[in-house]
């Protein structure tokens, strides 16, 4: 067995990659170790080409519970559907991967990434994609890498690399950036509202870690001394093209690329398929897949001719055009908060749900245990597109999708001690022709307005394109699907008025310029404003009140000291507040109470009997006390829950009383002021003195 092991200094931390120990018989297979966090990444590929028009690669992420000496939970107590962020996970090294596939190879691909160890504190996924592409490049896969990614945080202004879990919950800045060695290939997170040329700056910083990267994958690479495998590149007939280029004039591949309609440019491009298929087939009569690649890539080449030479887009925009929009608030009855948000052709119909503390979502990964009380779901059936499809759960895009916009508002979400409510948004996409995650990140914003979430700030979102050729390029704002498909890039920037709060960036060449991704930068700015003014004009600041059909939740802080006197043996205290009042109440370990009623005079009644279990006599103050029992020379009140003083029979009225009962019986509800509180602890109350602090 030959092991070979390299390592860096990365950030004051070790980070070691091996080869050679595990996973012998896959084509490739490292592990990474960071702190005591490790994974294991490995790669194979088949030897017989697929045909598709695409890289056909597999990317799985999964992590072991005994990573952290954790048994998984459920009823069958081990792991099983990855979770939304082992799918993320996926995702992550997914994106720069497939932006660095080798023209030609259609291979069926898999990689694999478990995390096999986790210190809790070193995040796995950001390994994933330095062992993946570290896994590819010690293989005999062809690969155009290496390439490798970081995670960047900032504290106090500070730029921090591969920042800990703990450094994380102090930091304004939450990047995963993917790159080469010559520039970054994807971005993703979110940030507190931070300017454009911060962001890049914080990209520099990291780019250089992931220079560092990618030259250990080289050394190690060259120590090994690999040999790529030859492959058959997977390539159309140039017979089949000729003939297709001599069917298809430049006319006709104009006429359907300045067709501003999505519906009719796609009837057209099936009409010139079937035309061509049609001509052709008894020469080539296996070739209609091939048929409709050539027409597709020569439809691309058209779309990006016109855009770079006369800057005019497939919709007849200029590139920083943003197509029409239309905002509605309110427009579903019974929901908590609900817009429709239309760019273009497309649309998102955004409910928001408000919720109490039970519905919180409780996560449990590797590295810790929580709860999330603002969640963001986005659907993207079928139809939006004009396709018949079977629904078969919840897709990675789906996922990804909502993620970036639940990012977006990260920072602008009010904590739980201004708003103690749990918030779903649920965007669904009604039509879509690009840029759909940010349509849900603009409607999401003007649902929970319309709820009377009290958001910072509204939050607007842009997709920005590219289409380059060499030192020729035009950025472009607010993408179609087409320019997405058929451009180098996607870029998808949301925020505020002050700043960026989420982005994602893929790309589909090997990587940009730091100055164009500036440039596209301040594009996206001005079209979030621009967008942003639109939004404003139908719901600028959130409502004043919520909804009358979302339950009434109001909070407050007490000493956490005293969680066992609200709560009371066995719950005593607590479940007489529930049945009296019909609220439900919940208590943070941190002392935070939760009170949630379906109106707000029992949730308002429930909070002060809470208080009272809690609350410290005062002299000087009047209370309504409860009569507890009655002896010759004066009552005892009970004042507070399980807090009694003597009214003293001299201090019940202002004339002389010749007996308690005269004037109180058990049970009788009386106003008393606390006189005084003695050296052991007992208390003298006065009913004439409440009455004339009462006037």
């Amino acid at each position: 067995m030959s092991i070979t092991r390299k390592s860096i200094e990365l950030a004051g931390r070790t980070l070691t990659v091996e080869t050679g120990k595990m996973a012998r018989q896959a084509d490739g297979a490292v592990t990474i170790q960071y702190g005591d966090t490790m994974i294991l990444a490995t790669a194979v590929s088949e030897h017989k080409p697929t045909h598709l028009p695409y890289f056909p690669l597999m990317v799985d992420y999964r992590e072991k519970g005994y990573a952290a000496g954790k048994v998984p939970g459920g009823f069958f107590k081990r792991e099983g559907r990855p979770s939304d962020h082992e799918v993320l996970s996926a995702r992550l090294t997914d994106r720069p991967i497939c932006s660095s596939d080798l023209e030609g190879y259609m291979y069926d691909t898999q990689i694999m990434i478990a995390v096999i160890s986790s210190d809790q504190q070193n995040f796995a996924n950001v390994l994933g994609t330095v062992g993946a592409s570290t896994a590819l490049t010690i293989s005999d896969i062809p690969f155009d890498g290496p390439i490798a990614s970081v995670r960047l945080g900032r504290i106090d202004g500070e730029v921090r690399i591969n920042p800990t879990l703990e450094e994380l919950e102090d930091s304004d800045l939450n990047l995963i950036v993917a790159g080469n060695k010559e520039s970054v290939m994807m971005v993703e997170g979110d940030a507190a509202q931070i300017s454009e040329d911060e962001f890049v700056d914080a990209l520099n910083v990291g780019h250089e870690s992931i220079r560092k990267l990618v030259q250990l994958q080289e050394e190690l690479a060259e120590e090994l001394g690999v040999t790529k495998r030859e492959f058959e590149v997977v390539k159309i007939d140039d017979d089949l093209r000729s003939a297709i280029e001599a069917q298809v004039a430049d006319e006709k591949i104009a006429e359907i690329n300045s067709n501003t309609d999505k519906q009719e440019r796609t009837r057209l491009r099936g009409e010139l398929k079937a035309e061509v298929f049609e001509a052709l087939e008894e020469e080539y009569p296996e070739s209609e897949s091939d048929i409709g690649d050539i027409i597709e890539d020569l439809l691309k080449k058209g779309v990006r001719k016109r855009i770079l030479e006369s800057k005019v887009r497939i919709d007849g925009r200029k590139p920083t055009d943003i197509r029409d929009i239309s905002c509605e608030v309110g427009l579903l009855p019974r929901s908590h908060g609900s817009s429709l948000f239309t760019r273009g052709e497309t649309q998102s119909l955004t409910g928001v749900t408000l919720g109490t503390k039970m519905d919180e979502q409780m996560i449990d990964d590797l590295n810790k245990e929580y709860s999330k009380s603002f969640m963001l779901h986005y659907n993207f059936p079928p139809f939006s597109v004009g396709e018949v499809k079977p629904i078969r759960g919840v897709s990675r895009r789906e996922t990804g999708h909502g993620h970036l916009a639940e990012r977006s508002f990260k920072f602008v979400i009010p904590d739980s001690e201004e708003f103690a409510y749990t918030v779903r948004v649920v965007s669904d996409i009604l039509e879509s022709n690009g840029s759909s995650s940010m349509a849900t990140i603009c409607a999401g914003s003007l649902a929970m307005m319309d709820a009377g979430v009290p958001i910072e700030a509204q939050v607007s979102g842009i997709a920005m394109g590219l289409v380059k050729d060499g030192d020729r390029y035009t950025v472009l704002s607010d993408i179609l699907g087409e320019e997405d498909h058929y451009g180098d890039m996607d870029f998808k920037v949301a925020g505020t008025t002050d700043g960026i709060t989420a982005i994602q960036m893929d790309l589909k060449i090997s990587g940009i310029s730091f100055e164009l991704m500036r440039e596209a930068l301040e594009q996206a700015k001005e079209g979030r404003a621009y967008i942003r003014n639109i939004m404003d004009k139908t719901l600028d600041s959130p409502r004043s009140q919520t909804s009358e059909y979302a339950p009434k939740i109001v909070s407050y802080k007490i000493d956490p000291d005293k969680i066992g006197s609200l709560i009371g043996p066995g719950g005593k205290n607590v479940k007489k507040i529930q049945e009296e009042t019909g609220a439900n109440i919940e208590i943070d370990d941190d002392g935070t109470v939760f009170i949630s009623a379906d109106n707000r005079d029992a949730g308002d009644l429930a909070m002060k009997m809470a208080k009272q279990y809690t609350e410290v006599p005062e002299e000087g103050k009047v209370y309504d006390g409860l009569v507890k029992r009655i002896e010759n020379y004066g009552a005892f009140v009970e004042i507070l829950p399980g807090k009694e003083g003597l009214l003293h029979i001299s201090n019940i009225q202002d004339k002389r009383t010749e007996k308690v009962t005269d004037v109180l019986n058990v049970g009788d509800t009386v106003r008393v002021k606390l006189l005084k509180i003695d050296d052991r602890g007992r208390f003298d109350l006065s009913r004439k003195d409440a009455k004339q602090d009462d006037g």
